[in-house]
């Protein structure tokens, strides 16, 4: 047993079953006792000494007890107040989409617009939906719907109208606006375009805000995560500056979870906004909220075209196009910013998905590095879609962690139909590169971008073990075998590997003594069953410090 920090009776004692520690070994143990929200001692039937009076006994009867699952990017008061708008995130059928929407309209006749989100680009030929469609549900009332990844929107002619977006609108610098071939919208906008009818659409008030916020927060317990990285901080398109909502949740002790706040690089504005982000760091860090990250996005989605390659997309045909994806911020200016954020001690957080974008980002933690030394700023780049594999050894050799969202690295529509016919086999073949990353050597953390796709940790663990969806039709073939992950290690960066990101690793990230209770008792041991079963198993009790924050109906 490791010994005990103080002596007495634990608060806790989690006992009789299997604890995956997550320490350096990955050791297993069978019972571990908190005190104060500590971690106090782990190990098998002696830790039973510490069992008092008081002292709360959870029989964990064969279940698995894990470090509780950090999400390193994620978004949760926009997902939690898309949740309680028009929802359309857990269906692919167009359909069912306008039921829905019309549905809502119907049932809340004094909503000035029809708002939510969360409807897939694979339901519609070319990932393009139309307003004409929205039209025929809701003709009098704007209708502005985010999909999925937030990248592009969905909306009606009434609220293109009220916009003024017509045929003579030209795109921005960083969007496109789909267009019939007599140059008018037809009702989809991409990346910057969505701003166009975004800034119209009324802000939350400050309680819907909270509501969503907690509303998420709970979500994301039930999932086994003890905290996150909020990937945006700040204004952004359609999305509300969460920094408010979580303010008042810590003024009013709601707040449950560790979470690191990601603030949003403003892509239209350069280094005069790093004062303003140096302030708000200052303004914004106490207690379990703190906000030493700053989040720049580099580029698009592959999807839309909009993400950056180091050559051009293909066409249908198979041919070369004209285009070549997006450079959000100029690679020179991208460097000079990195460097001065990370000589103000700020982490960077990248949104980096193809493969250009990625090499800009590598270039610019590779520019800090040069100019300021090697700091403990723990830059980490997300999402990772197309990995030149020349790069790949550069995470390992820059000390840039790889920000894994292990759920995409599947065959599904969105995959076979929008992406892959437009990369070509060869860049096809560097996509979600896990395996190559890990055997380089690079640090791996994992987050789950929710409303993007599903918070739960364990369907991620799944498809980065199977490289298969759960659920997925009997002989879908497995997306590049070469790049799965075995289960320790998925478990290490949904655990030690976010906690590493989140500067969270001196407290939490693994069951060792002296660490916080942040603790997670999964329904089963899934490293025991076939690996085909992972996404089967259920989170059943959530603590936090020692405190229960979830606990299943059957638990």
């Amino acid at each position: 047993m490791t010994h005990p920090q103080t002596t007495g009776p634990a608060d806790l004692v989690l006992t009789g079953g299997p604890v995956h520690t997550v320490d350096p070994a990955r050791s297993r143990a069978t019972s571990v006792a908190v005190r104060g929200g500590r971690i106090v001692a782990v190990g098998h039937d002696e830790v039973r000494e510490l069992i008092g009076a008081g002292t709360e006994v959870v029989d964990l009867a064969g279940k698995l007890l894990l470090p509780g699952f950090q999400d390193a990017h994620v978004h949760p008061q926009g997902a939690g107040l898309e949740l309680g708008l028009c929802h359309l995130g857990d269906t692919t059928d167009a359909a069912e989409y306008l039921r829905r929407i019309g549905e809502y309209a119907a049932t809340h006749p004094d909503v000035e617009w029809i708002t939510g989100g969360g409807w897939s680009l694979e339901a519609f030929p070319g990932g393009a939906p139309t307003a004409a469609a929205l039209d025929a549900v809701v003709p009098d009332r704007p209708v502005f719907l985010p999909n999925r990844d937030h990248h592009g929107a969905w909306v009606n002619s009434r609220a293109l109208e009220l916009a003024g977006l017509d045929a003579r609108t030209p795109d921005p610098a960083d969007g496109r606006i789909e267009r019939d071939t007599e140059g008018r919208p037809t009702g989809m906008l991409q990346e910057g375009a969505v701003d166009l009818v975004g800034r119209l659409v009324p802000d939350p008030t400050p309680e819907e805000q909270l509501t969503g916020l907690l509303r998420a927060q709970g979500v994301l317990h039930s999932y086994g995560v003890t905290a996150w990285q909020d990937a945006i901080v700040g204004a952004y398109t359609n999305m509300t500056d969460p920094a408010p909502a979580y303010q008042t949740a810590l003024e009013r002790g709601l707040l449950t979870a560790r979470v690191v706040g990601a603030l949003w690089w403003d892509r239209e504005r350069g280094a005069e906004q790093i004062p303003e982000l140096v302030e708000r760091r200052r303004e914004l860090s106490r207690g379990l909220f703190r906000a030493g990250t700053v989040k720049i996005m580099q580029d698009g989605i592959a999807e839309n075209g909009t993400a950056a390659l180091l050559d051009p997309y293909l066409t249908g045909c198979g041919c070369a196009s004209d285009n070549s994806g997006i450079s959000f911020v100029a690679p020179g200016e991208l460097k000079k910013h990195v460097t001065e954020l990370d000589a103000l001690g700020f982490q960077v957080h990248f949104h980096a998905l193809g493969d250009r974008a990625v090499r800009e980002a590598l270039d610019a933690v590779e520019a800090a590095r040069a100019a300021n030394g090697w700091r403990d700023t723990r830059h980490h780049l997300a999402h990772l879609q197309v990995v030149h594999p020349h790069d790949v050894p550069r995470f390992r050799e820059l000390g840039a962690s790889a920000n894994l969202q292990m759920l995409w690295a599947a065959h599904e529509p969105q995959m076979d139909e929008l992406t892959l016919p437009f990369l070509g086999p060869e860049r096809g073949a560097w996509q979600y590169p896990f395996g190559d990353l890990l055997r380089a050597g690079a640090t791996l953390a994992a987050g789950s971008d929710w409303p993007v796709s599903s918070p739960d940790p364990l369907q991620a663990l799944h498809v980065a073990v199977n490289r298969v969806e759960p659920g997925a039709p009997q002989g879908t073939p497995v997306f590049l075998p070469g790049q799965r992950l075995d289960l320790g290690t998925a478990v290490a960066a949904y655990t030690a590997g976010s906690a590493y990101v989140n500067h969270l690793d001196d407290i939490s990230g693994s069951i060792t003594v002296g660490r916080a209770a942040d603790l997670v008792v999964l329904d089963r041991d899934p490293f025991a069953g076939p690996a085909e079963e992972i996404a089967a198993t259920r989170v059943q009790q959530t603590f936090v410090a020692g405190r229960r924050v979830y606990a299943a109906p059957d638990a």
